[in-house]
């Protein structure tokens, strides 16, 4: 099974520019933890988590109608090819420890994402799911 066959289309993005309480409003509209980051371009720019804005955002120590989501969103954009198979693109969720990757074309344009929860409910592999999700969640050492 293909990751095209199971992933989420119509993705939205925020701009790099955007404030975060723009972003988080976005999130609550959308009923999402996780949005793309897209430039002018419309290339990826980043992503920016819940996680992102809460915790980071409390850092600055700023109003989220002052902080940009250039700021405080992570910068590298971890993704598979809409072509690539669910398995493949479970490995990459355990070697990244991630729940969600985005998912490109041939073109690298970003075509939707794919979840754990997908790769659970769409592939109806148990086994898969529960790997990936037990590899996702392991520990990882902190940043000192």
């Amino acid at each position: 099974m293909l990751v095209k066959e199971v992933m989420t289309r119509g993705v939205e993005c925020v701009g790099p520019d955007d404030t975060l309480q723009q972003a988080a409003a976005k999130m609550k509209s959308l009923d999402v933890g996780l949005l793309p980051v897209c430039g002018a371009d419309d290339r990826l720019a980043g992503m920016i988590s819940d996680r992102d804005i809460t915790v980071r955002s409390a850092a600055e120590g700023e109003s989220s109608a002052e902080i940009r989501v250039a700021d405080v969103m992570t910068p590298e954009v971890i993704y598979c090819f809409e072509d690539a198979s669910v398995e493949d693109a479970a490995l990459l969720m355990k070697q990244k420890q991630v729940r969600r990757l985005v998912v490109l074309n041939d073109g690298k344009r970003m075509v939707g994402i794919v979840s754990l929860g997908d790769l659970a409910v769409q592939t109806r592999d148990e086994q898969l799911a529960g790997d990936t999700l037990q590899a996702v969640s392991e520990p990882a050492a902190p940043k000192r």
